[in-house]
């Protein structure tokens, strides 16, 4: 069939046509932004990609439209599709029809974590020779591409986010998984949901579509996740959480923080112990779930453990870009308080005393609204030093956060003014944490490169 992709240089969309392409289709795509590495990836699969949204450039007999949920009525694109009557479908549900069909599906749903314990949970299976398919809303480290086909066994990162503008849904309602990660729950995305009993609907929605033969591994610690179990469940399930903090079948202890020390168990009997370069009980928690999730597919939890040490993390999850003049930098995707007080307590407890610099862009269109502001100063509690940066208009004062913070910090609405500051600041010995889910203009490669 020939499939156009409206979007398709996203990480979700561009691992929706690289597994159309690879199913056999011929795939082409429009962007307003195209431009590598999502660009070169997808040219080098022979997919034809078109800058902007013109309709002349929709080729001609395409039998499929997938658009985007970056998309809405307006676009020209969009509009010449529906004026011309050209079928259309959201990527998500292309996915779970035409995709996911058939295949025993693994879906990893949370605010945080998803990223990371989808790559956990993908690597975890790949070493146990399952040749999962596996489609990531990031790049893991041990495959280098967020997208990857496969024929029995699929790892799908479950996302709360709505489908496309003329599906308000959920888009992991489509997945119709077999077994199901729920990592945590909070409020987030405040564009598109009003509180967090709508999220919970949804999640509970996503428990609706799992068959009752499936398995739904659950944080044993979030009280937001068993308020959704409590609206209706009808499958197996099985939690997770820190030994002796919980009751759960599925626990992980922190044996030496510092050092990426970790114990699993199960039923608590010791299933091994893990040391490796992740922090933080996040982490720990993430991989708890994937090694539970990956058990009810045949997995040993045993092998599972084994196959983490050689784990190499996620593109911009806390990644270690380098080190400049006995500075280590950091990129990391933050996107919600919660998530960045996890992962500067992580690094903390890994570096002691040593200084903790952070760059921080509020980029979700929640932290820029204000909904999490009581929470970003204790999430940033643990840098020694902060600077914020937004070349657009914040619903707050960023001074309200500084001044709750012990070593103050520093706000700009320029990206050069802000790498000056860090430059100013930052000295060998300390540790520089990048922290966006946005681009920020290349900050994190411009402080490596001295540029």
């Amino acid at each position: 069939m020939k499939i156009h992709i409206l979007g398709i240089c996203g990480t979700f969309m561009g691992g929706i046509a690289a597994l159309a392409r690879a199913d056999g289709h011929t795939v082409s795509g429009q962007d307003e932004n195209v431009y590598p590495p999502m660009s070169t990836q997808l040219e080098t699969l022979g997919i034809h990609l078109k800058e902007g949204y013109a309709p002349a450039d929709l080729p001609a007999r395409t039998r499929l439209v997938i658009i985007g949920n970056a998309l809405s009525r307006g676009n020209p694109a969009v509009e010449h599709v529906l004026n011309a009557g050209i079928e259309y479908v959201s990527g998500p549900r292309w996915l779970g029809e035409n995709y996911l069909s058939g295949k025993t599906v693994l879906a990893v749903a949370g605010t945080h974590g998803k990223t990371t314990t989808s790559s956990m949970l993908a690597w975890i299976l790949d070493a146990a020779d399952l040749e999962p398919g596996f489609l990531i809303g990031g790049v893991p480290g041990n495959f280098g591409i967020s997208a990857r086909a496969g024929e029995k066994v699929f790892v799908v990162e479950a996302d709360e986010y709505d489908t496309a503008f003329f599906d308000k849904r959920a888009k992991f309602v489509h997945y119709r998984p077999s077994v199901a990660i729920l990592n945590n729950l909070e409020f987030d995305h405040a564009d598109i949901y009003p509180d967090l009993e709508a999220i919970e609907t949804q999640f509970n929605h996503l428990l609706r579509t799992i068959p009752g033969h499936g398995t739904i591994i659950v944080n044993a610690q979030d009280a937001n996740l068993e308020r959704v179990l409590e609206r209706g469940c009808w499958s197996s399930v099985e939690r997770f959480g820190m030994h002796r903090e919980c009751q759960a079948q599925w626990t992980v202890k922190l044996l030496n923080p510092a050092a990426g020390q970790t114990e699993f168990f199960h039923d608590d009997a010791s299933i091994g112990q893990l040391e490796w370069n992740l922090t933080g009980r996040h982490n720990a928690l993430n991989a708890c779930a994937a090694i539970a999730a990956a058990a009810r597919v045949g997995v040993e939890p045993a092998d599972a453990v084994q196959a983490l040490a050689r784990f190499q993390g996620v593109r911009r999850r806390m990644e270690f870009l380098g080190e400049s003049g006995g500075i280590r930098i950091f990129d990391d995707f933050a996107h919600h308080p919660t998530a960045i007080r996890l992962t500067l307590e992580g690094l903390r407890r890994k570096v002691g005393g040593s200084r903790i610099l952070v760059a921080l862009q509020p980029g979700s269109n929640t932290m820029r609204a204000g909904h999490h502001l009581d929470q970003l100063a204790p999430a940033l509690a643990a840098a020694d030093q902060v600077f914020m940066y937004s070349a657009e208009p914040l619903g707050w004062d960023p001074s309200e956060v500084f001044s709750q913070l012990s070593g103050g910090g520093k706000f700009r609405a320029r990206i050069e003014s802000l790498l000056s500051d860090l430059r100013g600041a930052a000295r060998a010995g300390d540790h520089v944490v990048f922290m966006s889910n946005r681009g920020f203009a290349g900050a994190p490669q411009r402080f490596l490169n001295g540029d």
